[in-house]
């Protein structure tokens, strides 16, 4: 089945290349563009697209805003934000605001249909970029006076830790469930104290944490 795609950014050449990129796989269909924010959610109106590739900064309407807007939607698309920039300062405001990944703009083909799939089965994608830029963040505040990674690992189960790696490996509550043989509600509740015992707000954070110590395979 073809996903359709919504493609938002403020430069023509870059929403020419993504269309190209997109192009050679025929599993995706461009069925639109978007020059700002604000033409976005018109156009997301127009076509309902299954995924909508965002960049992040933008006139008018910026990206963040105009996710936070898409999310209101009755069906909601996923929202792939896109970046010129591995430090931004607006990645976790766009994962907050309900996208479900953040990328490079200067990604191959291959790994862009690889985010788009991942996103559309429910997962989320940050690229390692974009990753290792949030982690050194976290370092630089952890040294500040917070308590050691290690330290906080060492409040979790043994099933609690490895939801946490999958978790940092994108993977959904059903996938995880797959994964592990058990059920999505178990899946739900280990989520819900690994978070708690971790000081967490959302996934997000939890994927940086895990990142950060090493249990996925990108992590150190």
């Amino acid at each position: 089945m073809t996903a359709s795609v919504l493609v938002a950014d403020d430069q023509a050449l870059i929403r020419s290349g993504m269309r190209l990129l997109l192009d050679s796989a025929p599993e995706f269909d461009v069925v639109a563009e978007a020059e700002d924010g604000a033409d976005a959610l018109v156009k997301a109106r127009t076509h309902r697209p299954d995924v909508v590739l965002m960049d992040v900064r933008m006139p008018r309407v910026d990206g963040v805003a105009a996710t936070e807007q898409l999310m209101r939607f009755t069906r909601p698309p996923k929202v792939l934000m896109l970046t010129n920039f591995d430090v931004d300062d607006r990645v976790l405001d766009a994962l907050e605001a309900g996208a479900a990944g953040f990328l490079l703009k200067d990604l191959c083909p291959r790994r862009l249909a690889s985010a788009l799939r991942t996103v559309l089965a429910g997962g989320r994608v940050v690229s390692p970029e974009v990753l290792d830029s949030l982690v050194r963040r976290a370092s630089t505040t952890e040294r500040a006076g917070g308590e050691g990674t290690e330290q906080r690992l060492a409040q979790l189960s043994g099933s609690e830790r490895r939801v946490l790696e999958l978790v940092g490996m994108g993977l959904t509550n059903a996938q995880i469930a797959g994964r592990l043989y058990l059920s999505q509600a178990s899946v739900k509740t280990y989520v819900s104290r690994m978070l708690a015992k971790l000081g967490l707000d959302n996934r997000t954070q939890a994927a940086i944490l895990a990142y950060e110590a090493g249990l996925t395979d990108s992590g150190r």
